[in-house]
């Protein structure tokens, strides 16, 4: 995934060296042009189309008008830009492993996100607040989603540019000579990430030179509890969780909701949430920001030893909560006045 600034054009770099030396597959790049910002979006898409020439590799180009999008969901400029990024990149891959003979399972969509990055949203989390396994921030691999470049500052990558083209290597350059493009929007720190990067980071780094080093190793050590937590948390749910089945009885209809068994009630306070939250996003979606009130609302449900009977409430997605003896059901709110209904 390039989109033509330091980060991707060096990854573009990097990843046509590890082709050469046979380390990876066939490559292609992807650029989505958001329709953003005006004529720069399209001298960054002619930028990329320069870079994908040079290096001879095959380009996907995808077009999506942000801003539509943005009016026809509701969804912030950020959330849906990434959205419909990931979107084209898992279609691309698709069709390159298509054309390539290679089964899917073995493609691989590469990103540039840089230790900067992570940093910037280790941050970012740390002020609007987070989930369980929120503060290690990205994953080194996360499905098809693979991010090389997560140990490597931006600093870095931009000298690593210099030295390529010192080295002899052709390399791209835009209107103005530059070796990449630069998002004059990253600069506006009315934007949260730009805040951060401009504003947080900087002054941070006057306390600790090495702060994206350290903060790295800091997210790793807990990416390292969140692996084993999150191992624990399959088994619990496994134990403890039933879902609602589609007639066939075969596939959960996640959708329909579950019910937690009564043993529920005596897993450690810490392990409950995150169940709460894995239930929550297989019946929500996997892209939908899970309030707090609503996994306390679920917690709340039980006491140290068992469910509180009688227990009922309304949760996000118009979902209602009940609990009795033999344990609390999570179903859609119509499911739940239907039951009444009868009774």
């Amino acid at each position: 995934m390039v989109s033509g600034g330091s980060d991707s054009t060096a990854l573009a770099y990097i990843a046509t060296e590890l082709k050469q030396h046979a380390v990876v597959g066939p490559l292609a790049i992807l650029h989505v042009n958001h329709k953003l910002r005006g004529v720069d979006s399209e001298a960054d898409q002619a930028f990329v189309q320069n870079l994908a020439e040079i290096l001879d590799i095959p380009l996907f180009i995808c077009e999506v008008d942000i801003p539509g999008e943005i009016a026809r969901t509701g969804e912030n400029e950020e959330a849906t830009a990434r959205k419909q990024r990931y979107l084209a990149a898992n279609e691309a891959l698709e069709s390159m492993c298509f054309h390539e003979a290679t089964p899917l399972a073995k493609g691989r969509i590469f990103t540039a996100h840089t230790q900067d990055d992570r940093v910037e949203n280790f941050y970012m989390r740390s002020i609007v607040g987070t989930g369980p396994g929120g503060f290690r921030a990205m994953r080194y691999e996360n499905g098809p989603v693979v991010r090389p470049l997560l140990d490597i500052s931006r600093e870095d990558l931009r000298g690593f540019i210099a030295e390529y083209e010192s080295a002899g290597n052709q390399v791209a350059r835009d209107a103005e000579g530059n070796l990449w493009r630069e998002d004059a929007t990253n600069a506006h720190t009315d934007k949260f990430r730009a805040y951060v990067r401009h504003e947080i980071v900087p002054r941070a780094k006057e306390r600790n030179a090495q702060l994206l080093d350290t903060l790295s190793r800091v997210m790793n050590l807990i990416a390292d509890e969140d692996d084993m937590l999150d191992e624990n948390t399959a088994l619990l749910e496994q134990e403890h969780v039933t879902w609602v089945e589609k007639m066939e009885g075969i596939t959960p209809d996640y959708s329909a909701g579950c019910r937690f068994a009564p043993a529920f009630a005596q897993v450690p306070k810490a392990l409950k949430r995150r169940v709460v939250v894995s239930v929550l996003k297989k019946i929500l979606g996997p892209d939908v920001r899970i309030e707090t009130a609503t996994i306390e609302t679920i917690i709340g449900g039980f006491d140290n030893e068992a469910p509180i009977s009688g227990y009922t409430a309304n949760i996000q997605g118009n979902f209602a909560v009940s609990a009795n003896k033999k344990g609390m059901l999570l179903e859609p709110m119509e499911s739940y006045r239907a039951r009444r209904k009868k009774k």
